[in-house]
C-alpha cells in the first residue's frame, strides 16, 4: 500500500451508541494521528491482559488460541504506524 493511500481506522468506540468509529484517515492527517493513538493504546491492553493469562499460567490452548488474531491485528496495526513514520 501506498504511504499516500487513505485508510479506513478504527478510532475507539462511540460512547453514545457504543458502536466502533471508522474514519477514513490520509497519511500526517488529525485523523491519522487519533487512530494510532488508539491502536496503540489497544494494543497496551491486550499486551496487559495477555501478559496476565500467560502468567497465571492455567489456560488452555484453546483459550490461547483465541488470543493470536487479535494479537496478530494490533501487531500489523503498530507495525503500519511504525512503517508509517519512517517515511
Amino acid at each position: 500500500m501506498s504511504s499516500n493511500t487513505p485508510r479506513l481506522r478504527s478510532l475507539g468506540l462511540d460512547p453514545a451508541t457504543g458502536k466502533e468509529a471508522l474514519a477514513v484517515t490520509h497519511p500526517g492527517g488529525r485523523l491519522e494521528e487519533l487512530a494510532d493513538v488508539h491502536a496503540l493504546k489497544a494494543a497496551a491492553v491486550l499486551v496487559t491482559v495477555v501478559g496476565a493469562v500467560l502468567e497465571v499460567g492455567k489456560a488452555s490452548e484453546a483459550e490461547l488460541a483465541a488470543f493470536v488474531t487479535p494479537l496478530h491485528a494490533a501487531l500489523e496495526e503498530c507495525v503500519g504506524i511504525m512503517a508509517a513514520d519512517r517515511e
